[in-house]
């Protein structure tokens, strides 16, 4: 997936001032979300894999057991939740 990140010239103006490289900076952000991410998930679904008894064997990979949870019916993403909690 690509994003794209449109700044005005004010803001990449106040940017440049604090940071050697904008785009690094950016790349470095998105990636160090993604990490605190991964963590939170694998934090959050591993006990969950690990106490439903239809569950023989876990994934050691991360990116694995990522694939396995959401592969499973019971697996919903940020969106769907906040949708759902609105229809309440």
């Amino acid at each position: 997936m690509d994003i794209t990140i449109t700044l005005s010239d004010d803001d990449l103006k106040c940017l440049n001032n604090d940071l050697l490289d904008v785009e690094q900076w950016v790349q470095d952000a998105v990636k160090g979300k993604i990490a605190q991410c991964k963590k939170r998930m694998v934090q959050q679904w591993t006990p969950r894999l690990m106490n439903d008894p239809n569950v023989t064997t876990i994934p050691a990979s991360e990116k694995e057991l990522i694939d396995v949870v959401v592969a499973r019916s019971d697996y919903k993403d940020r969106k769907t939740l906040e949708e759902e909690q609105k229809q309440r």
